[in-house]
């Protein structure tokens, strides 16, 4: 025997639904896609002016909260409404007119909004025109790269110019106000960037953690011995301590490696870029010798034992000195330096990425590609406002250094304990 709950549902399966005998419902198949596609335009032109409509809202609620409903003004308040005025604010990442309501003090003072102002600077342009032009959009075509549901102003040349260089300036006061006392820097990196015959020099930094980090960037005509000393004094006064030893890791440069010892003294670590170094001796060498040699040295430095490599590279620098003595003083120049990783004994993992610069060169490729539309540079602080907005572009994707498992060991190196010096002490004595 069927129940009747059975009979009811098997019924409420057809197009109309029937309860008690009376027709409720009628349920017809739509083809959603496509009434959504038909209707997608309506809804975006239907969003783009109830904004507007929210922003006129909140700007009368002020008015009405300081004198009063319209036409009913509150006699203790002590302004007035005084008509309107053309005006805009920023919806959807563009400026959009609007009308401002005025309001007035009965001594016939005007009265600045607060919700007016807030509007009008809530970021929301200036982060939308950065996040364009690092994405690789040109400020020329900026406007045909925008597509909005209301009609709006101030994404022309111009317009976009002058949001970027306000949003750049922000990024440049972030990065270089940025306090350092708390990052426990173990290694310091050290390279330059030319943009516009000027010379951009930045400092990056690895955490005990192992996490990097974009100290700071300072600007020169080129990469002299006073533009690296400004740059780490910089640091210094922004909180890095002197007092402990780093591991600077440079590009083999005269100027960076006395500005290092300028600032930081004799105590510092230098590590030369093995591959700028491999690089220079190639330079000298004939097209028959240099993937020989090249192969030579790739095999030195990647030598676990220091004493062992340094001999690997100093039978390389006799064998130079037969065949040609330029690629020889090139190979000699800093070799000790080169070699600074092996003798602090860092691992094999870690020491591939401390021996060379490549850290810090691809955060400078990152301000390349960030900046690859600028074709006339000028003076003042603009290559400084590319070069931050890149590094900070860049920063959002980094990692941690691989092998950062044994950058405690090396701080314990660099800057041992007292027991640690105690024990030193007592092995020279015996």
């Amino acid at each position: 025997m069927r129940k009747r709950y059975q009979r009811k549902q098997r019924k409420s399966n057809q197009k109309f639904a029937i309860v008690r005998g009376q027709e409720l419902m009628m349920q017809v198949p739509l083809p959603i896609a496509e009434v959504w596609s038909e209707l997608q335009t309506q809804v975006e032109e239907l969003t783009g002016q109830a904004g507007p409509q929210i922003l006129r809202a909140i700007l009368e609620n002020e008015v009405t909260r300081r004198v009063g409903p319209p036409h009913r003004p509150n006699p203790a308040a002590g302004c007035v409404r005084w008509g309107k005025q053309p005006g805009y604010v920023v919806f959807a990442g563009q400026k959009i007119p609007l009308e401002r309501p005025r309001v007035r003090t009965r001594e016939g003072q005007e009265v600045e909004l607060e919700s007016y102002g807030q509007l009008q600077q809530d970021g929301k342009l200036q982060r939308a025109v950065r996040e364009g032009l690092v994405a690789g959009l040109s400020t020329r075509n900026y406007r045909r790269a925008v597509e909005s549901v209301v009609e709006g102003y101030g994404i022309e040349k111009s317009s976009v110019s002058r949001q970027f260089v306000a949003a750049s300036s922000n990024q440049l006061r972030v990065l270089c106000e940025r306090r350092l006392e708390d990052l426990n820097l173990v290694v310091l990196m050290i390279d330059g960037i030319h943009f516009g015959g000027q010379v951009l020099v930045v400092a990056l930094g690895i955490a005990e953690s192992g996490e990097k980090h974009v100290l700071g960037v300072w600007q020169g005509a080129t990469e002299n011995t006073a533009v690296v000393k400004g740059l780490l004094e910089d640091l210094v006064e922004r909180g890095l301590d002197v007092q402990r030893r780093y591991l600077v890791v440079i590009d083999g440069s005269k100027a960076l490696r006395a500005g290092v010892e300028r600032v930081f003294g004799e105590r510092v670590e230098v590590q030369r870029c093995q591959i700028h170094k491999r690089r220079n001796v190639k330079e000298y060498l004939p097209e028959n010798c240099q993937q020989d040699y090249d192969r030579r040295m790739r095999n030195a430095y990647a030598m676990n034992n220091y004493a062992e490599a340094k001999e690997a590279l100093q039978k390389i620098f006799r064998q130079l000195e037969r065949i040609n003595p330029s690629a020889a003083r090139s190979l000699e120049e800093g070799l000790e330096e080169t070699l600074t990783v092996h003798r602090l004994g860092v691992g094999a993992v870690l020491r591939r990425k401390l021996a060379t610069t490549n850290p810090i060169e691809s955060c400078l490729s990152t301000v390349q590609r960030v900046a690859r539309n600028v074709k006339r540079w000028r003076e003042g602080n603009q290559p400084l406002r590319w070069t931050a907005t890149g590094l900070l572009e860049a920063e959002k994707k980094f990692r941690r250094i691989k092998g950062y498992q044994e950058i405690l060991l090396l701080k314990e190196r660099l800057n041992p304990s007292r027991l640690q010096q105690k024990e030193v002490r007592a092995v020279e004595v015996a």
